[in-house]
């Protein structure tokens, strides 16, 4: 049976769908060029038991741009969705390790694909002119075309997005993704490497195994927060290890909640 997802009141474009009351509920926020219509595959996997909310991130979808840095994006972000076990990808694992640091209604976090930071300075500004750039090839050959690029490149071998998410993917705008990289990028954040042992929470931390760089992040980042976390690597599976093996994904995640 297919999920039915109800609108939110909320600052973000949020939908709500309801679960089972004995299971956690589950909000969900995207990376980079997507929405929330991209945890689809995801969604379909974990079933009907758990209680789900999905946002737009600001500049992204149907959410508007939001002129703040990562911790005052990753509030509005929990003022839209409310109280739950966080899961995040890529960007949106980002905005959500913010998230965790700076509310209480975060209750678990699941990341993949995400970093804390670049804590080398002069990698970060070189990062952060990499993100200028991307910046000016968005604004020079427009949405369509910039996508077709994006998801052509290495990062994203294995990956082969269905029509709705390329479809969903084309309701961002220019001036959406711009935004994003000026304040979300990862030349743009400050590394929480030194804050990650203060996070009190349960958390997930996944990376595919073909992702070599994220996957040895992600156990340097489980490492770094403590007992409370948990590293896992989803086999045969690149950077979107949740668009790329779903069911792999849903199955860690049953796993880890319990």
């Amino acid at each position: 049976m297919a999920r039915t997802w109800t609108p939110r009141d909320a600052p973000l474009f949020t939908e709500e769908s309801p679960g089972e009351l004995s299971y956690q509920r589950l909000v969900f926020l995207h990376g980079f060029t997507q929405t929330s219509r991209s945890w689809n595959g995801l969604v379909d996997a974990l079933g009907e038991r758990y209680a789900m909310c999905r946002v737009d991130a600001p500049g992204h979808g149907r959410s508007p741009i939001l002129d703040d840095d990562l911790f005052g994006v990753s509030r509005t972000v929990v003022a839209s969705a409310g109280e739950g076990t966080y899961v995040g990808y890529s960007m949106g694992a980002r905005i959500l390790l913010h998230a965790a640091l700076a509310t209480s209604a975060v209750n678990g976090l699941v990341l993949i694909g995400g970093t804390p930071g670049i804590d080398d300075q002069r990698e970060r500004a070189e990062r952060r002119d990499a993100d200028r750039a991307l910046s000016e090839r968005i604004v020079q050959s427009g949405v369509e075309s910039f996508l077709r690029w994006w998801l052509g490149q290495p990062l994203f071998a294995g990956l082969t997005p269905s029509s709705d998410d390329l479809s969903a993917r084309l309701l961002n705008t220019v001036e959406g993704l711009v935004s994003s990289l000026r304040h979300c990028g990862v030349g743009e954040q400050t590394p929480l490497w030194d804050r990650l042992s203060t996070l009190e929470i349960p958390v997930l931390v996944l990376a595919g195994s073909r992702d070599s760089k994220f996957e040895a992040i992600g156990r340097r980042m489980a490492e770094a927060i403590g007992d409370n976390a948990r590293f896992v690597t989803v086999r045969d599976a690149g950077h979107a290890a949740h668009l790329e093996r779903p069911d792999v994904v849903a199955d860690i995640l049953r796993d880890w909640l319990g």
